[in-house]
């Protein structure tokens, strides 16, 4: 396959089109966090049981990534694209049926699962079709589908609810996973790993670096998707702000989050990976403790400057995933980073932050957070490959 030298033309087109997938399938994961406290309602659970729904679909997510970064590449990286967007398109077509809760969790885990066969496979898909000198660049540009499914998923929430009960957004969801398979289908090339080596995955699981880079990956997830999965039920619950209103304010908040990820994709193709990544790390600490002190009047800022640099931390971590790992390695050492980090980063956080809540307070949990994210940033510079 010919790569592609620079980002114009159809290569943005393509890129574009990979955007466009990755925000789909976040924003069906993240649009359970804006609609948590309805659901909280309805099924008449606490807050620590509504915050584990979240473990079920971080799991789901990842085994999945670990299962795609060790076979999607034998298999071909288009097909388990494919595979993802078809299984999440028939699980969002069934999540209407459940009417309790228990077997919320059983759906939820296969969210996850589906949205977690993606990014392992399309990481080194994006590293093929495009090369060296634009992987910041392109991934950077890439990541902020997260970012921008995470901006608009309160917003989508409370337009269609405006049409359908919550049960109905995911129908919508479904329909548009469908026809982006069909797409995809149509418009990519298949990319395999031909022979990979034998014992791979004992070998990478034995790097040192592997386990640094997972740790400081699980309190950068842990200081965005942790913290965005439980700032509905902290602000309606603890701050005392109605459902629409909060949803609002974590919509805004990430208004900044697609400019800064596309900063620092420019920024690590110019300047020290290893800087970038402690400097973003330790503002989000920061501003991550602050939400967790100051008053209501401050909330929207503080989370729109903290939405706003931990987004940052996300297309870093994937060039720096990339620069560390071998062509061979490089989607199961990602798969394995992303498993780890999502199920305690995403999942066994919020949980935490609402046993937190639950007995004590929500800031006690976040302050600790912080404090925890601005440990791991240190970490940074114990990874002698981004020398």
């Amino acid at each position: 396959m010919e790569r592609y030298s620079n980002l114009r033309g159809k290569a943005f087109l393509f890129l574009f089109f990979l955007w466009f997938l990755w925000f789909i399938n976040f924003s069906i994961r993240m649009v359970f966090s804006p609609i948590l406290p309805i659901i909280e309602d309805e099924f008449m659970v606490n807050h620590a049981r509504a915050s584990s729904f979240f473990i079920f679909l971080s799991a789901g997510y990842g085994i999945s990534v670990i299962v795609s970064g060790l076979f999607s590449g034998i298999v071909g990286y288009k097909k388990s694209i494919i595979f993802s967007l078809a299984l999440l398109s028939l699980v969002t077509f069934l999540i209407p049926v459940v009417h309790n809760f228990l077997l919320l969790y059983l759906f939820a885990f296969v969210v996850g699962f589906s949205v977690g066969l993606y990014i392992p496979s399309v990481i080194p898909l994006i590293t093929e079709y495009y090369a060296e000198k634009n992987w910041g660049k392109a991934i950077a540009i890439h990541d902020t589908g997260a970012a921008t499914g995470i901006l608009a998923s309160p917003f989508i929430a409370l337009f269609l609810l405006l049409f359908f009960p919550w049960r109905g957004i995911f129908v919508v969801f479904a329909c548009v996973c469908l026809a982006c398979s069909v797409v995809f289908y149509f418009t990519s090339s298949e990319v395999k790993i031909s022979n990979p080596p034998k014992a791979l995955f004992k070998d990478i699981i034995r790097m040192r670096s592997l386990w640094l880079m997972a740790i400081i990956w699980i309190f950068g997830m842990g200081a965005n998707l942790g913290v965005y999965s439980i700032a509905p039920l902290y602000l309606t619950k603890e701050l005392h702000l109605n459902i629409g209103y909060a949803n609002t304010v974590l919509g805004i908040s990430r208004l900044g989050s697609v400019g800064v990820a596309i900063t620092c994709g420019f920024l690590i193709d110019r300047f020290n990976l290893r800087r970038v990544m402690f400097l973003v790390l330790v503002i989000t600490s920061v501003l991550t403790i602050l939400i967790s002190l100051v008053s209501v009047k401050y909330i929207g800022i503080i989370l729109f400057l903290q939405a706003s640099f931990v987004t940052g931390f996300f297309p870093v971590g994937l060039v720096a995933i990339a620069k560390t790992f071998n062509r061979e390695m490089r989607s199961l050492a990602t798969g394995i980073i992303l498993a780890v980090s999502n199920v305690c980063g995403s999942g066994i956080i919020p949980y935490f932050l609402g046993v937190s809540g639950d007995l004590y307070s929500f800031r006690l949990g976040i302050t600790i957070l912080g404090t925890l994210v601005a440990l791991a940033s240190t970490l940074v510079f114990r990874l002698e490959e981004l020398e």
